[in-house]
């Protein structure tokens, strides 16, 4: 099963921690968020990626052709120019890194990729978030659904601490809530090639009239998650999936 990472916007909001770098090529822990987004797949067994580029997708090229040799031992014999790599990090993935356009929203970059994904089940989420979600719960969730659509419904982390109140009088304060209230798109998306029926426009997002179509057809199931949901849209939650990296504690790995 193929996995469509959406890896083309600007990420204007992080532009001080990316610099000239695309949002899905900032680090945490010294790896691109996109990386660990694959490893997220890979772990559960999903190793077949179809990336949609769009702004500075040249860097993100440049990074996959060269990430067996940054990632494994390599010798250079520098009189002959051969390299020889040792080891196989990432050896049994596949990539395709494909233009969609450099102002194409996230609805267009999913139609422009419909000869990639061809007509069976395919896994998509957006460049810049982490979870703990349980791909297989999620699939077999959407199997048994039997609708074109499964989105993972998460609850958003809480930005500030939250007030309990009797009256004028506040009763608990806690300074780090799990999570604020409600439930919103969480990406980690299961689609069937019907989805191509409500996408086409390259100037509609994703998230906009095809999934009000879906909802208006009975067509979009929203699989519940209350463990680890982190999308990094400012410096702020940068910090926050890096201080989780650097203490081991990071939810998302090691599934």
């Amino acid at each position: 099963m193929r996995v469509v990472l959406l890896a083309g916007g600007f990420g204007t909001r992080l532009q001080t921690e990316s610099g000239s770098r695309p949002k899905p090529m900032v680090e945490v822990g010294g790896i691109p968020i996109l990386l660990h987004i694959m490893q997220i797949y890979a772990q559960s067994g999903f190793k077949e990626f179809v990336v949609a580029l769009g702004y500075r997708g040249e860097v993100i090229k440049d990074y996959f052709l060269n990430l067996s040799e940054i990632s494994n031992d390599v010798t250079i014999d520098l009189e002959s120019k051969a390299l020889k790599v040792h080891g196989n990090n990432y050896g049994d993935w596949k990539i395709h890194l494909v233009d969609t356009g450099l102002n194409t929203q996230t609805g267009g970059r999913i139609a422009k990729l419909k000869d990639w994904v061809g007509d069976d089940t395919f896994m998509l989420t957006y460049g810049d978030g982490v979870s703990d979600v349980d791909l297989h719960k999620l699939l077999k969730f959407h199997q048994e659904n039997q609708r074109v659509a499964t989105v993972t419904a998460v609850r958003p982390p809480a930005r500030f601490g939250s007030l309990h109140f009797d009256g004028d009088r506040v009763t608990r304060f806690n300074e780090k809530p799990e999570s604020g209230e409600g439930w919103i798109n969480g990406g980690f998306f299961v689609l069937e090639p019907e989805i191509f029926r409500y996408v086409g426009d390259e100037s509609m997002p994703f998230e906009r009239q095809p999934m009000e179509d879906l909802v208006k057809d009975g067509q979009l199931s929203a699989y519940r998650h209350d463990g680890f949901w982190q999308c990094v849209d400012n410096p702020r939650e940068l910090r926050f999936l890096e201080d989780l990296w650097e203490s081991g504690t990071a939810p998302w790995a090691g599934r």
